[in-house]
């Protein structure tokens, strides 16, 4: 397989040759593509030098994959001319997302709506991802009715800047902003832009990525994203209503048996999902599972998961995995 990663000198790039490493993804030639400024750089794969190369050069060499993590801007340019190609583009932006002509996909929950013929695959929000990972198998069994969503995301879901803004303030150092406020020792309840309704881009993500994924729109999502100064490990407090009722131990038992998930729930030992716990691990946790005593067929639970793994690359490289299994590229 001719590989290339698009925006390999960024934070989701480097985790991405890392998982790409760690998985033994088939790569015959790799290809490190990235803007015009970080051209000539030297980054190691698998402790094997590599030139960054800009991204005419990498369409012309017509790789079999590309997995892109560079920004709307450059995925909605660029994504296209490697599609003419014959490339198959596997996106972790949020350009091709909700275009009805493109594949919005979870791996162990909709791959199998792939055809050879799809040249732009869209890798869902990393918020999306956990949270429908968990929500799969309890939809499947108990039907949806409405989502409410609360995040707790770390600074890296904003990117390195953001990481240098919370390392600045702990170390007392003035420095550039990233958000409007300082995020050490506080809470922005402001993820991604505001738009005309009031919500952020990141809540509306939250909110229509699902019953695409699902290809249900029976179900509605109401969402508040907050950003808190955790360095990596994106946390959501998720309340379900179901159209039937369920049993705890059932649930417990359906998520135990999701490939992918793991349930982290004993309040005697003091068991729950936290993103220190969930740091370089691929699995969605989850915990705090509970009735919800005021509110029929509800359901409380706890999602954790580490946002630059499944929640961009390990799940960006799972779709191409299931492209080459499937002979699909």
């Amino acid at each position: 397989m001719k590989v290339a990663v698009v925006g390999a000198t960024g934070m989701v790039g480097e985790v991405m040759l890392k998982v790409l490493a760690e998985r033994n993804f088939p790569i015959s030639e790799l290809l490190l593509v990235a803007s015009e400024r970080s051209v000539g750089k030297k980054l190691k794969y698998k402790g094997v030098d590599h030139t960054v190369i800009g991204l005419s050069d990498a369409v012309a060499a017509k790789p079999d994959v590309a997995i892109f993590s560079a920004g709307g801007d450059t995925s909605t340019e660029w994504a296209p001319k490697f599609a003419e190609v014959g490339t198959t583009v596997v996106d972790n932006s949020s350009a091709w997302r909700m275009d009805p002509t493109k594949k919005l996909i979870v791996p162990e929950i909709n791959a199998n709506e792939l055809t050879a013929e799809d040249k732009i695959i869209a890798n869902p929000n990393c918020s999306t991802i956990q949270m429908v990972m968990a929500l799969a198998p309890l939809h499947s069994k108990y039907k949806m009715k409405r989502v409410i969503v609360s995040t707790y995301q770390s600074v890296s879901g904003t990117g390195v800047k953001a990481v240098q803004q919370l390392e600045n303030e702990i170390a007392g150092v003035k420095g550039e902003m990233a958000y409007p406020y300082p995020i050490g020792r506080n809470a922005l309840p402001h993820c991604d832009v505001f738009l005309e309704n009031g919500y952020t881009k990141e809540e509306m993500k939250l909110a229509q990525e699902p019953q695409k994924i699902f290809n249900d729109r029976t179900f509605s999502v109401s969402a508040t994203a907050v950003r808190i100064p955790t360095a990596g490990g994106h946390s959501e407090s998720v309340n379900v209503e179901f159209e039937n009722d369920f049993d705890l131990n059932e649930v417990r038992q359906l998520l135990n048996d999701t490939s992918g998930v793991t349930v982290q729930d004993n309040p005697d030992t003091n068991t729950y999902p936290m993103p220190i716990y969930a740091h370089d691990k691929d699995e969605v946790f989850v915990g705090r599972i509970r009735r919800d005593e005021t509110q029929r067929n509800t359901l409380n639970m706890w999602i954790v998961a580490d946002n630059l793994r499944k929640g961009a690359a390990t799940n960006a490289v799972q779709i191409a995995e299931y492209l080459v299994e499937n002979k699909l590229v």
